[in-house]
Parts: structure tokens; C-alpha cells; sequence
């Protein structure tokens, strides 16, 4: 049982009956304490089976709905709204706090809370991230502008990377235009930083945002121009330096691939310059020696085959997505966060729709729900994948495409 997912539905229902943490913990006879860290997920032991099922019985529903229910599983409206209102705070703006004595937030809490944050995302948690951001942006601009010397060059580089985690939850939340904004202030707080591996990092997510708002043109652009400025620092950064600049030539290959499907004159032309891309990823990572994860790029020989896969896809090469991706090694992909293993079966389930293989794009979805339930139930672009093979008819798979639709929240 996942501890933040649990705790996430118990306040969402708890909410929903009007009870106060205080008047809940009376009905468990437990203390607030336990409520609090029940909530957020943060007692040390999962709850067993008896205590949840006390738990339904108090908030008067059912264990299987307290444990399964998609609609607490995905992020609220609410906590998306809080994102974009904290991007728009006039000190998270401008980077000029208010005058009051608070002192700011030491670098090592800023690491330790972005880790936190970060690692979450990598587990496939990105609901919880509307909580967590909001602080984390006030947190990081305060730090950067009121710290000194090395330490505020230390809260540049954590206030970049939390801008760059804001905008891949608002990719996963499909807001793009959030995820634009975010995207270009990571850019900017990383110039800040001085820091060449947290510049390419910004740059890479940048360039994500922007294919993904349909401005992909300018992402090719963007990104192979940051390639070309930072490569030579970057290469003599070792693991860190080659996984950005890795990453940078994916995401140009992601940005091309995306530009050549929306060009009605030569995108034929355009599709062409995708591998050279995507071999130029190759050739770092096989540099790199290894699947690391450094600065959470989870970049590597594994991750550039993921990328080959998304990248057929983009081009509506299914059956070339679906050879890629079957000749993955599995221990490869095991050893990859969660999200990039869901990330890989939904690319691979697209592919299969595009092939002709929709039942087994149904099986398929149901493993990338197994990984990563959020990636599944809560993403826009998997949502219009479930509804896609709903029209189209899945044969023998239609009574487990059905339910999975239900708990995307689909209407029937």
C-alpha cells in the first residue's frame, strides 16, 4: 500500500464528511499526531488491513474505494491552481521578498525538500506535487535572493531545479502553458546559478515544455543551440556534464520529431534528422558506461532505447516503436524509476494502437497502471489513449478496457 496515495485519500474523504483532523482522530481514538503524519505520509509503517478498514468505516465507505478511488488518486484543480499562483506571486516573479526578518530557508533543507519532491516524481507521485511545489518556489526564491556567496549560488541552482520540476508535473498535469512559464524561469535562475550542468538541465526541460505547448521548431532551436554553447564544459563535468548534455540532444530529437509531424510541406525532410539526433544521445551514454540518474536525468543507454521508442511514436511509427521497445532488456528497465518504466508501456501501448495490436495495447496499459497507477489514470494524453481504443474496439479486451476507463473517470 503506498503511504502518500493512502494518506492523500483518507484527507480527501475526511474533508468530504466535514470531519476536523481532531474530530477524526476522536473517532479513531488516535491522536492528531497520528492523523497529521497518517495524512502526509509519513508514518514509518504502512497501515495494515485492519486499521484501513476501520478507517472506511469511520469516513462510511468502502475499503475498496478508500484504497482504489482514481478520483483522490489524481491531483485536485485546486492544487494545480495553487502552482500557478505561486508562479505568479510577485517575489517569486520579481525574486524580491518582502521586507519582514524572516530568514531564509538553509541550502540543505531547500536539497533536502526538493529531493523529497523530486524522487516522488520519479516514483510516478505527481499529485502530491501541488502541495509540495507552491512551498518550494516561495522557499527557493526567498533563499536566492537573501543568501550570500556560494550559498546563494547553492539556492539559484535549487530554485532552478525546482522551476524545472514545476514545469514536468505541469507536463504530466497536461498544462502546457504552465509548464512554458516554468520552463523559461529555470532557464533564467540557472544563468544565475553559473552552474553549466544546471543551465543544459534547464535547457533541456525548456525545450520539453515548448514541444509540448506546439512550438517545436523553436524547441530544435533552443536546444541544439544550448548544446552547442555548454558541450565543451559540459563534457568536463563527467557523469553529471555528459547526462544533461545527453539529454539535450534527446529532447532535440523529441522536438523534431514533433516539428516534422506538424509541418505539411517536407516532413519527410524533417523526420530524417530525428536519428542523428537520437545517435548523438547514443554516444554520450555510451560514454557515460551506464544507467545513472544524475541530476534525476535517469539518462543512459536504457533511457536513450525509451527515447527511440516515444520517438517512433511521435512519427506514428508503431510497429518500429513496439520492435524498439520488446528489445529492452528487462533488468535494464527494471533498474529505471517507476515513471520511466510506466513512461516506456504507455509509449509502447500508443504504439500498438498505431499498429494495429489494440488488445495488446490494452495488456499493456494495464502493466504501465501496475507501475505507475498516476501515469495511467490521471494523464491526459493516457486518458485519450483509453478513449482512442474504446472507439476503435479492443475484441477479447473490451471488459479490461472498460474498467480501466472507469477508473480513469471516463463517462461511459
Amino acid at each position: 500500500m503506498d503511504r502518500i496515495q493512502f494518506g492523500r485519500r483518507v484527507a480527501y474523504w475526511r474533508d468530504r464528511r466535514r470531519h476536523t483532523q481532531q474530530e477524526f482522530a476522536a473517532l479513531m481514538q488516535r491522536s492528531v499526531r497520528w492523523v497529521e503524519e497518517l495524512e502526509a505520509g509519513r508514518r514509518q509503517a504502512d497501515p495494515n488491513l485492519s486499521v484501513a478498514t476501520e478507517i472506511a468505516a469511520r469516513l462510511g465507505i468502502t475499503l475498496e474505494r478508500l484504497l482504489h478511488d482514481p478520483a483522490v488518486l489524481c491531483p485536485a484543480d485546486s492544487e494545480i491552481a495553487a502552482v500557478r499562483r505561486a508562479l505568479q506571486r510577485h517575489d517569486v516573479i520579481t525574486g524580491r521578498c518582502d521586507g519582514s526578518g524572516t530568514e531564509p530557508v538553509p541550502v540543505a533543507a531547500l536539497q533536502r525538500d526538493l529531493w523529497l519532491a523530486r524522487t516522488g516524481f520519479q516514483a510516478g507521485h505527481f499529485a502530491q506535487l501541488g502541495v509540495q511545489i507552491p512551498k518550494l518556489l516561495v522557499d527557493a526564491t526567498r533563499a536566492a535572493e537573501r543568501h550570500e556567496g556560494d550559498d546563494q549560488l547553492e539556492a539559484y541552482r535549487q530554485l532552478s531545479l525546482t522551476l524545472e520540476l514545476t514545469e514536468a508535473a505541469a507536463i504530466k498535469w497536461g498544462d502546457t502553458e504552465l509548464a512554458v512559464v516554468a520552463g523559461h524561469r529555470a532557464v533564467a535562475a540557472a544563468e544565475r546559478s553559473e552552474d553549466v550542468v544546471i543551465m543544459a538541465s534547464a535547457a533541456r526541460h525548456l525545450a520539453d515544455a515548448m514541444t509540448n505547448h506546439g512550438q517545436a521548431a523553436a524547441a530544435v532551436a533552443f536546444v541544439t543551440a544550448a548544446a552547442r554553447r555548454l558541450e565543451p564544459d559540459l563534457l568536463r563535468r563527467g557523469p553529471e556534464g555528459l547526462s544533461v548534455l545527453g539529454m539535450l540532444f534527446l529532447k532535440a530529437a523529441m522536438a523534431q520529431a514533433a516539428a516534422a509531424e506538424a509541418d505539411d510541406h517536407s516532413p519527410a525532410a524533417l523526420a530524417r534528422s530525428v536519428p542523428g539526433f537520437l545517435d548523438q544521445a547514443d554516444e554520450h551514454a555510451d560514454h557515460l558506461g551506464f544507467d545513472g540518474n544524475e541530476l534525476w536525468t535517469s539518462f543512459g543507454p536504457t533511457n536513450c532505447k525509451l527515447y527511440r521508442v516515444a520517438a517512433h511514436v511521435q512519427l506514428s511509427e508503431g510497429a518500429d516503436a513496439v520492435a524498439v521497445a520488446a528489445d529492452i532488456p528487462g533488468a535494464a528497465l527494471a533498474d529505471l524509476p517507476r515513471e520511466r518504466r510506466a513512461h516506456l508501456l504507455t509509449d509502447r501501448a500508443i504504439g500498438e494502437k498505431q499498429a494495429g495490436l489494440r488488445t495488446e495495447a490494452v495488456a499493456t496499459l494495464l502493466k504501465a497502471e501496475e507501475e505507475a497507477p498516476e501515469e495511467v489514470l490521471c494523464r491526459p494524453r493516457t486518458k485519450q489513449l483509453v478513449e482512442d481504443l474504446r472507439l476503435l474496439g479492443t475484441g477479447s479486451a473490451e471488459s479490461r478496457l472498460r474498467a480501466l476507463a472507469d477508473r480513469c473517470g471516463l463517462p461511459r
